[in-house]
C-alpha cells in the first residue's frame, strides 16, 4: 500500500512529519536511488527503497514513553555543546525515540517520547490544546488577584494567552516559598515561566507532572516507562476532544 513519503517517514522514525518535509525539501531523501524534492510523493515502504542521507530507513514497532526529565538535561535527541540530552537515559532501547515538544533546561518533569512522528505531531500541533499540569512554585505568597489574572489570560511579547487553571498546592510560610498547581492549555516556549513573571512571581522550581490524562506518578528522576495501548488510546482521543472544542468555540 502506497502512503506519502513524509509519513512513511515518520512512521519509521525519522522524525516528526514536519520535520521529514524539511528532510526531503532539502535533498535528503532518496527513493529507488532517486533525490526526491518534491512534497506528496507516494511511496509503498513494502517495495520501494527509501533513504534519509543515504542510510535506509527501517519501518519498527511504534514506542510510546513516560520520562522523567530531571533538570539540566536537554529535550532534544543531541546538543552541540554536549550537555546530557534526554536519549542518553534511554540507550538501552534498540529503537530510536525523540520527545514529544519539550521541557527547557531548567524543568524537570514529565516528557513523552516515542519514535511515531504522527502521534507526536497530533500531540504538539498548534491546533490542539491539550492540558498540561505543573507544579510552581515562586517565592511569597500570590494573593487571589494574582491567581484571577492567571486564570484570566496574561499578555505576554507573543500576545495574550489562554486561560489558566491554578490553585494553591501549598504554602511554606518559613521559607516563604508558595507551589502552585498551574494547568495551561498552550505550548508556547517557557510559557509558565512567562506567565509568572508577568504577574511579578518568578518561578524558583518548575515540574511538570501531567500532560493530558498521563500522570508523573512515582517515576524516579531519570526514569521511564512504557505507555499502555490505553494510555497511548487517551492521549489520542484528549487531543481530538480538545480540536473539537474549539471548534465549537
Amino acid at each position: 500500500m502506497t502512503e506519502r513519503l513524509q509519513k512513511v517517514l515518520a512512521q519509521a522514525g525519522i522524525a516528526s512529519r514536519r520535520k521529514c518535509e524539511e528532510y526531503i525539501t532539502s535533498g535528503r531523501v532518496e527513493v529507488n536511488e532517486q533525490v526526491v524534492t518534491q512534497l506528496g510523493v507516494k511511496v509503498d515502504p513494502e517495495q520501494d527503497e527509501i533513504k534519509v542521507d543515504g542510510r535506509p530507513i527501517r519501518l519498527q514497532s511504534k514506542l510510546y514513553l513516560a520520562f522523567y526529565k530531571p533538570k539540566g538535561v536537554i529535550s532534544s535527541v543531541k546538543d552541540p555543546e554536549g550537555r546530557k540530552v534526554v536519549t542518553d537515559f534511554v540507550q538501552q532501547i534498540n529503537q530510536r525515540v525523540y520527545p514529544v515538544g519539550r521541557l527547557d533546561y531548567d524543568t524537570e518533569g514529565l516528557l513523552l517520547l516515542t519514535n511515531d512522528g504522527e502521534f507526536a505531531q497530533l500531540l504538539t500541533h498548534p491546533k490542539y490544546h491539550i492540558p498540561r499540569t505543573y507544579h510552581v512554585t515562586v517565592k511569597g505568597v500570590p494573593h487571589g488577584d494574582v491567581l484571577e489574572k492567571l486564570k484570566q489570560g496574561v499578555e505576554l511579547d507573543d500576545g495574550m494567552t489562554a486561560p489558566a487553571e491554578v490553585e494553591y498546592h501549598d504554602i511554606d510560610p518559613d521559607k516563604n516559598r508558595t507551589v502552585l498547581t498551574m494547568t495551561i492549555y498552550e505550548g508556547r516556549n517557557r510559557q509558565v515561566r512567562r506567565m509568572l513573571e508577568a504577574v511579578k512571581f518568578p518561578v524558583v522550581k518548575l515540574k511538570r507532572v501531567q500532560f493530558g490524562p498521563i500522570y508523573l506518578g512515582g517515576l524516579s528522576r531519570g526514569r521511564y516507562r512504557e505507555l499502555s495501548q490505553d494510555e497511548v488510546k487517551q492521549l489520542k482521543a484528549a487531543a481530538m476532544e480538545s480540536h473539537n472544542v474549539q471548534n465549537t468555540k
